[in-house]
This record gives structure tokens, C-alpha cells and sequence, in this order.
């Protein structure tokens, strides 16, 4: 386990005057810093670096200010949420007393979050029963969800690691979705990447997606609970990485971005040539921890957040997936104290959020 022995930078390195975040303080920042950087990044989606410089300026987009309107969280921040209540409902279960199957509780959560999208079931698969969450109307809007969660809980079929559904799937949408796992309390970190991978292959089939969502998993675990810092903890995950022979593409990728960000952002251009565009589920999570470390001499938390999801999103590729998962992180580590409050106002359904949060709080610290 990750707390038999300690990580390298893993004492938290907060400025003076900003206390050590309270567990629920770093959940809240967790989901509403995510849903932040999805939104934000979803203004500049798949566009190229050279057309949002176009439009916004040579550094690009860095503000909910520049946008005429603030627009809305995609389908990664909606399947976070569900994700947050699948693992709810099996805590729910466990402290009235019955054991409950986490990977049948999160697929019966994706199942709901697909009927919200097409308007029924799948063929051939379980109804399940609403929640609260069913009800949010924000989750039922259309944003641009990707093709693998809706093509493989289409089958009707519950995948499996060892019977996957979309056995080639491994975009980025596996791992926006993760970060719930790692804000699992009282629990080591095998069952953090053993529930992500399970939660993974749901829908995805391949094992770079399965062993990203796990990484990305650990990564916010280390942050809430063991209090690493943000260098630690991507130190801890890249030495554990390179110890396994089946990650290899996903080591090589960790390593890259914790040599690109020593020396402060990079032009986008060179974080594409060495990162990719955060389409493929290792280049995004290798894209925001290089957004978090780069930016990480900023003087405040708040400056810290808005110069890592900046940097996050400017590039050629995915840029809702690398901020989300560049919000997630931030959040995790400092909580709510780094959410610019300007930003909180533009944000779309907080209220959903921050009842969803409050849902799954009251399970974990009874």
C-alpha cells in the first residue's frame, strides 16, 4: 500500500495562510473544480490552437470573461456525477447492512444516465429505479457525450474486464469520469484501482483505458487522503507506473509530462508534439497533470486553479476532457478555497453538484 512507507514530496505545501482543506471541503472542490475546467474547456473543444488564438488572443483562453456567454458542462461532468451516485447508492447499502456489487450499482448509474440521453433503456437491459439525480434536469441535456459510454451501455450488456464491450475503446471519457473513486474514504488504494478499472470497463475495453482511470484514481486519493502534494503524488504514480510492464505507453506519457512542465508552461504546440491532444485516455490525464505541475510556483490557490485549467485547455485536441480532469485535481488538493468565485457564478448547475456531493458525504462520514 501507498502509506506503508512515505512519498516523495508528500507533506503538504500550502502558503501560510491558507489552512489544510477539510475531507468534504476537498470532495466539493473536487466535483465543482472538474465541472469548471469541463465548461470552461468545452468553449475551445477539438478546436485547433490556432483558432482559439484567433479568437481570443495569443495566451488564448483563460477567463469565463472572454466568452460571450458562459456555455455548459459536456457529458464528462454528467457521467462524474453518476458515477458519484453509483458508488452512493452501494454505500448506502453497506451501512444498512447488506453487501452491494459496486460495479452493478455504477452500471444501473450509467443505464439512468443513458435513458436521460436517449430517452429510454437500452434492449435487453435492466430498468432501473429513479434517484434524486434523475431528476436534475442539466443532466438530461444533450452535451456532446462521447461515443463509447452510449455505444457500449447500448448492448444492453454489463462489460467486464474479462468480456469487454467496446474492446477498442480508449478515449478520454473513461477517465473525466473517475475521480469519484479516489474520494472514497477508508479504503486502500488496490480498491480505489480496482473499482476504477471495473467502472472503466463498463463501457471501455481496453487496457489503456482501465489502467488511466486507475492512475487518475490513485492520483485524487493520494491528494484528499494522504495529503500529498500535487509533485508527490504524480512522483508516487509515475514510479509505480514504470514498474508495470503492461503500462509502458502510459509511463512513457507520465514521464513526459512531468519533464515538460519543470520549466513552466509550454507553447501549445510543443505540449501537442509531446503530450498529443487528450483525445486517448493517457494523453489527457498526461496533459492536466502537466497543466497542475507547470503552473505550480503560482502564489495562491485560486491563482493556481485558473493558471492550471488555463493551461489545461489551450491546445490542439480534447480541451473539456484536460480541463476536467486539471480541475479535478486542483480541487481535490486545495478544495473549495481555489474556485474563483467569479467563475462559480458562471458555472452551470451547481446546485446539482453540490446536492450530489452532500448525497455521498452524508454516507462516508456518518
Amino acid at each position: 500500500m501507498i502509506t506503508d512507507a512515505p512519498l516523495p514530496g508528500s507533506r503538504p505545501n500550502y502558503p501560510t495562510a491558507h489552512a489544510v482543506p477539510a475531507y468534504a471541503s476537498r470532495v466539493r472542490g473536487c466535483l465543482l473544480g472538474g465541472a469548471l475546467g469541463d465548461q470552461l474547456g468545452a468553449a475551445i473543444e477539438l478546436d485547433s490552437f490556432d483558432v482559439v488564438a484567433g479568437r481570443f488572443g495569443a495566451e488564448g483562453l483563460r477567463d469565463f470573461a472572454q466568452l460571450p456567454e458562459p456555455g455548459h458542462f459536456t457529458g464528462d461532468t454528467q457521467l462524474t456525477l453518476y458515477t458519484l451516485d453509483g458508488l452512493t447508492e452501494a454505500l448506502e447499502w453497506a451501512n444498512a447492512g447488506t453487501a452491494a456489487d459496486e460495479a452493478a450499482c455504477l452500471w444501473l448509474a450509467y443505464l439512468r444516465w443513458y435513458a436521460t440521453q436517449e430517452g429510454r433503456f437500452p434492449d435487453n437491459a435492466p430498468a432501473p429505479q429513479p434517484r434524486w439525480i434523475d431528476g436534475q434536469s442539466v443532466l438530461h441535456a444533450r452535451r456532446a457525450p462521447a461515443e463509447a459510454p452510449l455505444s457500449g451501455l447500448a448492448t444492453g450488456e454489463m462489460g467486464t474486464r474479462a468480456r469487454p464491450v467496446n474492446p477498442d475503446a480508449l478515449d478520454g471519457s473513461t477517465v473525466t469520469r473517475s475521480a469519484p473513486f479516489g474520494l472514497l474514504p477508508f479504503v486502500d488504494d488496490q480498491t480505489v484501482q480496482r473499482l476504477a478499472t471495473d467502472g472503466s470497463a463498463l463501457t471501455h475495453g481496453h487496457p489503456a483505458a482501465h489502467r488511466s482511470a486507475a492512475t487518475f484514481s490513485t492520483l485524487i486519493r493520494l491528494l484528499v487522503h494522504e495529503q500529498a502534494t500535487l509533485p508527490g503524488a504524480a512522483v508516487a504514480m509515475l514510479a509505480r507506473t514504470e514498474q508495470d510492464a503492461g503500462a509502458a505507453d502510459l509511463a512513457r506519457r507520465l514521464r513526459a509530462a512531468v519533464e515538460l512542465s519543470a520549466n513552466g508552461p509550454a507553447a501549445p504546440a510543443a505540449l501537442t508534439a509531446a503530450l498529443g491532444t487528450g483525445r486517448a485516455a493517457e494523453e489527457a490525464l498526461s496533459i492536466a497533470l502537466y497543466a497542475v505541475l507547470a503552473t505550480a510556483d503560482s502564489t495562491t490557490p485560486e491563482q493556481h486553479f485558473r493558471r492550471g485549467v488555463a493551461t489545461a485547455i489551450n491546445h490542439d485536441g480534447d480541451s473539456g476532457a484536460t480541463g476536467s480532469l486539471a480541475g479535478n485535481l486542483l480541487g481535490a488538493h486545495y478544495g473549495e478555497a481555489a474556485l474563483p468565485a467569479d467563475w462559480l457564478a458562471a458555472l452551470e448547475g451547481p446546485e446539482v453538484i453540490l446536492g450530489m456531493a452532500e448525497r455521498f458525504l452524508a454516507q462516508t462520514q456518518g
